[in-house]
């Protein structure tokens, strides 16, 4: 059994990127540590660890040592039914199991288990369905609900302490500036130092507590430069005060107030806007039903969500929530599936439906089983996909990782140099060599590096959640851009996946006649042939007589007596081995057969009486969907089991020439490979059922389900409500997702490669510019949050290719 295991944590004192390359680097330096993966962004990691060597605790130490913490909430359950000290651990095992856990300790003596982990990821739900599993059950939550909200207030409490250090800032350093740059003489040196270093002190002391411990931990960040910076020019004037640095009026009391109090706008506004890119997490948790209504033997009884088990009855009135995934008994409705599929229209709900956990009931009462339950609902699994893919990284964030590395020692360098030269070599005065070495220390900003991709990815894929297309990882939407040729795999993509009659030729008698016979001798058949006659007989409201004595004969038909009437009905081989001549429907069943329909021959009386032609018909925007990747220059290829001529005909209705028939599942990878070979950049498109070595073979695999039915296992890219349009525009929200990383860190580095040099006093000797430190401190804010709100920019963004069948869609909603 595997001993490898993944946690998931909210680290908080991150505020650069060079903090999350410092975590990363500490952690990957600890024995049994597999991977890591920091989202400076999301501010988690996500850690891959051998825990036969290496214990939860111990990656906790390795955060906390090397200067950061792990917000970690604590939830206490009372646990019933354990015996033994051997339940004990099979409980904690359980526990530990659970996706964002980060450990437990159980106690069997008092019957509680106290779990602590991260509270973005740890429902109760959750951990209640994982007691139950393991064969135990949870008597009550003691403690430790809060968790998530306590979490929320932190982050509140924060953003206000800092908006009141800004505010601090401001109110002093304006009214000093004026009276340095007005020459006032009321205000001595002394005073001026009385009024500002409180306030410095102040606005400042949450910057030189993260560079004190960056320092303790040995680690050069963002925080330990900035600390630098308004250190020397708040000592510097302190000096200047004091005739240290032979001027008497060296003062920058101002500057080091106001450099402070930019540094912290920035965190601000960064923040800020960094918690605006999980909006789409959020709003999926907001879905997820709180208490649910159990229906037992008629009485209704109210109860938590978390208490809900697989197999009880529940009731949901209208405009209440679907509390869990399950299986309509009774009742009809309508439920709001747009949150979880993006599907705009209703869908009828009846016995037999599916329905799953956070949709709307809109119009009727229904009852249902619950079939899944906590967190092996498909809202529980699609938050926890695009959790994880938000903390994925793309390839593209490589190159930041690397220029991140080397950033602050280079910009040291920089700064040292431009105060060596100005001051040693160019006989600049002391104050304007300070003001360029301060100016380029807090103009440098590799968080807009470091912000680049990953708030790109967490937004585009949480959009993408919302659109109904669910994407893995940062890379499959980085190698969706490459993309030339799409395969399909023509049933249940770009078909319904299901034969419906589509014609009907009767002969001395009616198409209902014809249709009624048939259907009442193929509903003794369970071959899908017979299930789609008799599923048409149904729904014009035929009446299916009593069949005796049914005989199947295997791959030809079906045989019966229906109101003492001998009825057949099956291919050309049964009517040949009954001696039935079929020459009066021969002509139409070459024709069906030449536009790729399965044909059944009915005969009565040993006389032939019809045919009926069959077909999987095509999903209603399959045309679309081909156009829309062609005119995105993507080739289409179409791959299918069935016979060369019906999937000629198929093709032939979308416009794909390059189809291929009569190919076996296991070799569906072959033929991707085959392309791949012949230098193709490959999305393979299949139902998630039985393509699983095509998906894997492809660059991207692309899996298309049917709503909620969709099985979420499969394909990098999974689009839920089975629209093989969404094809295109997965594939177009990959291209924008990429041109948007790359915008990003193209301004990234523009910014610094220009302004650096700019703070270093470059041009002065031609046009006298000298950048001011506090400018220098409002351009570093500034550049971290344009990158935040260029990728926000995609919350908007709405692929061009669905426009058209949302309003349709919509349109066809409004008309019922």
């Amino acid at each position: 059994m595997s001993s490898l295991r993944t946690l998931d944590l909210s680290v908080t004192g991150m505020h650069c990127a060079q903090c999350a390359l410092t975590i990363d680097k500490k952690l990957r330096s600890l024995k049994g540590v597999h991977d890591v993966a920091i989202n400076f962004s999301g501010q988690n990691a996500r850690i891959t660890f051998d825990t036969a060597v290496v214990t939860p605790d111990a990656v906790e130490r390795r955060i906390v040592h090397a200067g950061y913490g792990a917000a970690l909430a604590s939830m206490t359950l009372s646990i019933g039914g354990m015996q033994s000290a051997a339940c004990a651990a099979k409980v904690r095992s359980a526990l530990e199991n659970v996706p964002g856990v980060f450990d437990a300790l159980v106690n069997l003596s008092d019957g509680e288990a106290r779990v602590r982990g991260n509270p973005n990821f740890v429902a109760e739900r959750d951990l209640r369905a994982a007691v139950i599993a393991a064969g135990y059950r949870v008597e009550s939550l003691v403690a430790g609900r809060e968790g998530p909200v306590l979490f929320e207030q932190q982050f509140r409490r924060e953003q206000q302490w800092r908006l009141l250090r800004i505010i601090a800032a401001f109110s002093v350093s304006l009214p000093l500036m004026a009276v340095m740059i007005l020459r006032h003489d009321f205000l001595s040196p002394p005073v001026m130092a009385a009024i500002a270093a409180p306030v410095f002190l102040f606005v400042s002391i949450p910057i030189y507590r993260a560079a004190f411990i960056a320092l303790r931990a040995r680690n050069l960040t963002m925080d330990v430069m900035y600390a630098l910076g308004i250190g020397t020019a708040f000592g510097a004037s302190v000096a200047g005060a004091v005739g240290l640095l032979g001027m008497h009026h060296f003062m920058l009391y101002d500057t080091a107030i106001m450099l402070a109090g930019f540094l912290t706008l920035g965190r601000f506004l960064e923040a800020g806007a960094r918690g605006k890119t999980g909006d789409s997490i959020r709003k999926l948790i907001g879905l997820q039903a709180t208490t649910a209504t159990v229906d037992e033997q008629g009485v209704l009884r109210t109860i938590p969500i978390e208490e809900v088990a697989v197999g009880q009855t529940l009731f949901v009135r209208p405009g209440e929530k679907i509390p869990v995934d399950g299986e309509v008994v009774d009742g009809e409705s309508t439920v709001d599936e747009a949150m979880i599929t993006g599907e705009p229209v209703p869908a009828i709900k009846r016995a037999g439906s599916k329905v799953v956990g956070g949709t709307v009931n809109r119009s009727g009462v229904l009852r249902f089983t619950a079939r899944r339950v906590g967190g092996a609902t498909m809202l529980a699994n699609i938050i926890r996909m695009v959790r994880e893919a938000q903390s994925s990284r793309p390839p593209l964030q490589r190159i930041a990782d690397t220029a991140v590395a080397w950033f602050i020692p280079v910009v040291l360098v920089i700064a040292v140099a431009a105060f060596g030269v100005w001051y040693f070599l160019l006989g600049s005065t002391l104050q304007f060599a300070l003001t360029t070495m301060i100016a380029v220390l807090v103009v440098a900003c590799p968080c807009a590096l470091g912000l680049a991709s990953p708030t790109a990815v967490t937004v585009g894929i949480g959009r993408g959640a919302e659109l109904g297309i669910l994407i893995k990882n940062g890379e499959a939407l980085e190698k969706a851009r490459e993309i030339t040729t799409v395969v399909f795999d023509k049933t249940g993509t770009l078909t319904k996946g299901e034969l419906s009659v589509v014609e009907v030729e009767a002969i001395g008698g009616s198409a209902d006649r014809l249709l009624s016979s048939a259907a009442a001798v193929e509903i003794n058949s369970g071959h899908p042939v017979a299930e789609a006659i008799v599923r048409e007989a149904r729904r014009r409201g035929l009446a299916l007589p009593q069949c005796a004595g049914f005989v199947s004969i295997e791959g030809r038909g079906v045989a019966g007596m229906v109101d003492g009437r001998r009825i057949v009905a099956g291919n050309r081989a049964l009517m040949e081995a009954e001696n039935i001549g079929i020459g009066m429907v021969a002509a139409k069943v070459e024709s069906y057969e030449n536009e790729g329909m399965t044909v059944v021959v009915a005969a009565e009386a040993g006389a032939v009486s019809g045919c009926i032609g069959l077909a999987d018909t095509l999903k209603p925007t399959a045309r679309r969907a081909v156009a829309a990747l062609r005119s995105m220059g993507i080739a289409c290829v179409m791959l299918s089991g069935d016979n060369q001529r019906s999937v000629e005909a198929i093709g032939r209705q979308l416009g794909i020439a390059d189809v291929h028939a009569g190919i076996l599942p296991r070799d569906k990878a072959l033929e991707v490979k085959k392309l791949q070979q012949a230098g193709k950049k490959v999305a393979f498109v299949g139902d998630g059922i039985n393509d699983a070595p095509a998906l894997a073979q492809a660059d991207v695999g692309i899996a298309v389900g049917g709503g909620t039915d969709i099985a979420m296992e499969t394909g990098e890219i999974v689009i839920v409500k089975g629209d093989p349009l969404d094809v295109a525009a997965a594939l177009q929200l990959g291209r924008k997702l990429y041109s948007r990383i790359r915008g990003n860190l193209f301004w990234a580095f523009a910014y610094n490669a220009a302004l650096i040099p700019l703070a270093a006093g470059i041009l002065y000797p031609l046009r006298h510019i000298v950048f001011r430190p506090e400018l220098a401190g409002l351009a570093m804010a500034l550049s971290s949050v344009t990158v935040v709100t260029r990728s926000l920019m995609l919350k908007k963004f709405t692929p061009h290719h669905i426009v058209g069948p949302e309003a349709e869609r919509q349109a066809i909603g409004n008309r019922g």
